[in-house]
């Protein structure tokens, strides 16, 4: 009898133990909720602080200048090597631009040792000012991230981007944008001959296709002349910085977040007959930094 009690009295205190384990666990579970709770909520409430400071930092993120057409384009056929930051030649490019009467043509195209091949196609006017009329970009094979073919109407803003999957899925994008007259796809290197160095700070627009199509704005800044040679000529180039300037809340949140793009420098001779040095940047959205500069003929 005295076990039988003592059998009862065990599994009683086994109740109220276990009794007292699911109490203790509902209050945690019930504090943890309200501590979740209470975290969605500061984080609504962040959200919608750092949204109303990003609009109230860039509410004119998209305005940019139209540059004037100082040297007027026309027939050109140039040689450019593309090479990495350990200068390592990578590729080889050409251009070439034709003009018939203020519509230009221009047809850059880099090879790469790799088989990856790199083409932009960019029509434009010079009457005045620069003005896209179109862009056809094209790009493919292992020295990018997923292959691309973008097109853009500058006169109706309408803007195609065609690109690969991680999967190897092709997936289109669509869409229309309200474009404004300085839109620079494809035309930064004729823009960088005509900007004035005496001036501290021109921008450009852009459509960014990472593939969805964004406008971003171009930031042009002077940074000083630098002397170069070739053979035995001596002569000062002038060094641009640009920097991409994403506008309102995406914009702020990159920066908050380190995902602002690195800076593209520029070198251009200048004078009565300016023309394209060298430049080092991203060649597409999130790549690595790449230098152009003019090639040199080999023997014959």
């Amino acid at each position: 009898m005295y076990c039988k009690f003592m059998d009862q009295f065990i599994e009683a205190i086994d109740a109220y133990t276990e009794a007292g384990r699911q109490a203790c666990r509902a209050m945690i579970a019930r504090s943890a909720l309200r501590i979740e709770l209470r975290y969605s909520r500061v984080r609504s409430r962040l959200t919608a602080i750092l949204l109303a400071c990003a609009a109230m930092l860039q509410p004119n993120a998209l305005l940019g200048d139209a540059v004037p057409v100082r040297h007027t384009e026309g027939l050109m056929h140039g040689f450019l090597v593309l090479r990495n930051l350990d200068n390592k030649a990578i590729a080889d490019g050409q251009m070439t631009q034709d003009a018939q009467g203020d519509r230009v043509t221009a047809h850059l195209t880099f090879r790469f040792k790799d088989g990856s091949i790199y083409e932009d196609t960019t029509i434009f006017s010079q009457r005045g000012t620069f003005r896209l009329l179109s862009d056809h970009l094209i790009q493919r094979g292992p020295s990018f991230k997923q292959p691309v073919d973008a097109l853009i109407d500058a006169s109706t803003g309408h803007v195609k981007v065609r690109y690969t999957e991680d999967k190897g899925k092709e997936k289109v994008v669509a869409q229309r944008l309200e474009l404004p007259p300085d839109v620079a796809n494809g035309l930064l290197f004729t823009l960088m001959k005509d900007v004035k160095p005496s001036v501290p700070r021109m921008t450009v627009s852009m459509v960014a296709t990472t593939p969805k199509p964004r406008l971003v704005k171009l930031a042009i800044l002077p940074h000083g002349e630098e002397p170069f040679t070739i053979g035995s000529f001596r002569h000062k180039a002038m060094h641009y910085v640009v920097k991409v300037e994403i506008g309102g809340a995406a914009g702020f949140l990159a920066r908050l977040m380190g995902k602002q793009p690195p800076d593209t420098h520029v070198w251009v001779l200048g004078g009565e007959a300016p023309a394209f040095v060298k430049s080092e940047g991203p060649l597409y959205a999130g790549g690595p930094i790449w230098r152009i500069q003019l090639a040199t003929a080999g023997i014959f």
